[in-house]
């Protein structure tokens, strides 16, 4: 006879999000990682290897970046952020001075900022960036950016998140490549 776990119903995702989030930066295993941690749904712990050099490289481009094309804002790097499959981490991301009072004040964010951006390493699957993409729009996100291995960024907006814009509508002033 199969049985089937039966898995509790979380009756309010972010909140149960933003509890675990808090309950996995005190765990010191988890602390002791030297790779990104995201987690699913149910709270599990997903944890990442360290990306390539240039990994880091284009983050740090794209935080200079946003610092000189970005209204007034926060820009910020592996930034944790509760969505309707568990916490994940955008690469890079910007959030304007009034949204991050509005989901701000946790270890994680309770929604999406104004643009996350997701920089491709080689570790990372086409239907990984797609499911992100889906689900930072769906926490709230203006524009999500993606920047693929030649420093090439694609951006895509909230009024079409599925067709390639011809470039940023919060930053109209971003380069599409970035330069090594």
């Amino acid at each position: 006879m199969n049985a089937l776990l039966s898995l509790p119903k979380i009756k309010n995702q972010t909140a149960f999000n933003l509890d675990r989030w808090d309950e996995i930066g005190r765990d010191p295993e988890i602390r002791r990682w030297h790779g990104k941690v995201e987690t699913d749904r149910y709270g599990n712990a997903i944890m990442m290897c360290y990306a390539e050099f240039s990994h880091g490289g284009k983050q740090a481009d794209l935080v200079t970046l946003l610092r000189t094309h970005a209204p007034a804002g926060k820009v910020t790097v592996e930034c944790p952020i509760s969505t309707s499959a568990g916490v994940k981490a955008a690469d890079v991301a910007w959030v304007s001075k009034k949204r991050l009072l509005q989901i701000g004040g946790r270890t994680a964010l309770k929604a999406a900022p104004e643009i996350c951006v997701e920089v491709i390493s080689p570790s990372n699957k086409r239907g990984e960036i797609e499911e992100k993409r889906r689900l930072y729009f769906e926490a709230g996100a203006k524009e999500v950016w993606v920047c693929d291995k030649q420093g090439r960024l694609t951006f895509f907006l909230k009024q079409a998140p599925e067709t390639a814009a011809s470039g940023s509508g919060i930053c109209p002033k971003m380069p599409r490549l970035i330069e090594d």
